[in-house]
This record gives C-alpha cells, structure tokens and sequence, in this order.
C-alpha cells in the first residue's frame, strides 16, 4: 500500500503546476546540507505500476471501480490545512488515487487548528487522525541532528505526553533509533553523514514519508542596501544591526 502511494505522488506536476522555482521535486526527506542528502532515493509517478502492486496485495476492484479486499473498501481520509497550494496538492493525488482504484476522502483544517498544541482538539496534525496528512516541515539549522528525532521512538506523540512531542507518524524503529543515537556521537564527520543518508534513506524506502518538494524560500533586498547576510538557517534578519544603506 505504500508503495503504491508513493507511486501516486506526481511530484513532476505538482512542482510545475503549483510550485514553479519556489520548490525542487524530490525524494529525499533529508535535502540539506548538501553533504547529509541521499543519492540512493529514487522517485516515480506510474499509476500503472501502483494498480498492479495493489494487484498483488489482493485489492480487486469492484463494479464501481473502487478497489477491497476481504470486504473491505480502499478508502482513505487525507487531510492538511487550509491552503491554496495544498487543496490543490490534494485534488492532484486525488486524481491519481481514483485511477487506482482507491477512493480518498479531502479534509481540510484551518490552520490554526491543524497546527495547535491543544491536546483536546481531534484535527491538530499531532493526532493525525487520517491515513496521509501533507504540511512543510522546516528543518531550522544547519545540523540535522534535531531535524530527524522526529522519527524516534520516544518522540511519538499520543495521549500521555499530550501530543505534545513531534513524532506525528507514530512510526518506531529499533534500528533507526541505534542509528540516531550513533549519530549524536560521532565526531567524524563523513561516518556521521552516512548515518543520516541511511536514517532518510529507512523513512522513505518504508513509505514513513512520502516526500513531494524541498522548498525554497524567495528573498529580495534593494541593490543599495549592505551587510546583508541571508542564511536557510533562521530569520534573515539575524544581523539587522550590521545593515546599512550605501551612501
């Protein structure tokens, strides 16, 4: 079943269509820095290929076209905030979905519901009460340490913490765990970027994430204006101290 989504992701026309040269189609979880970023993912949109891997499974369509197995109809609820580029993101997965015989279901959070710490509150992304939710994920640092605990076992977000850590998926890996923790205390540093290749390469190949486009972010400043350093790190206005017009 995984596979077959990840197959369904037309990340081509998604970028083209929605996010031009504000995001780069990929399939890596992990894009940057350049050093940490796996050349092993690999990323195809067949819809041939998805209807023949739910094939094998043993989803058979039925006369409406939708696929089951044991009795039971593919159905899936996938949801995000409201956002424009993201209503769109899902009506194109949509589409790809019902030519495989699986019937999804779009929901729509406003925002500052999806991405509430309010542990009453069902539809917060930490619940994730769906079978696929879609937001950007900002890594803020250049040191993707931080960035790839989400995927831990002790940062699985459920009731008795609140919803409160970032594990969202509620994935748990023994291995990616060691893998993890080997990281935080290696000190050489090309051993310690094939740690993390293989932590993205384990989420990915498991279909944990399915990945659409690393994004950029788009920043202008007045030819006049000087001391200005812009980093993906944090604010671009970290040294604001130091700006200053050119006479």
């Amino acid at each position: 079943m995984r596979a077959a989504l990840g197959l369904l992701v037309d990340r081509a026309g998604i970028q083209e269509q929605i996010y031009g040269r504000a995001g780069q189609a990929t399939a890596n979880f992990l894009n940057t820095p350049a050093r940490f970023r796996s050349g092993n993912a690999r990323w195809e949109h067949s819809v041939d290929r998805a209807n023949q891997a739910l094939e094998n499974a043993g989803w058979k369509r039925g006369a409406d076209g939708v696929r089951a197995r044991e009795g039971k109809r593919l159905k899936l609820l996938f949801q995000t905030s409201i956002n424009a580029t993201r209503q769109k993101t899902q009506a194109i997965v949509k589409q790809a979905a019902a030519r495989a015989g699986i019937e999804m279901e779009l929901k729509s959070v406003v925002a500052s519901v999806f991405f509430s710490s309010d542990p009453a509150n069902p539809d917060t992304a930490s619940h994730f009460y769906a079978d696929l939710q879609m937001y950007a994920i900002f890594m803020g640092r250049p040191d993707p340490q931080r960035f790839m605990e989400q995927f831990t076992s002790w940062q699985i977000a459920q009731k008795d913490n609140k919803w409160a850590l970032g594990n969202n998926t509620r994935w748990k890996s023994d291995e990616y765990d060691r893998l993890w923790k080997a990281a935080e205390r290696e000190m050489e540093p090309v051993k310690r970027a094939a740690l993390f290749i293989r932590m993205n390469d384990m989420v990915v190949r498991e279909g944990v994430v399915i990945p659409i486009v690393w994004r950029n972010e788009a920043t202008a400043v007045t030819h006049r204006l000087r001391g200005v350093e812009i980093t993906p790190w944090g604010s671009n206005l970290w040294n604001l101290a130091s700006w200053h017009r050119q006479a």
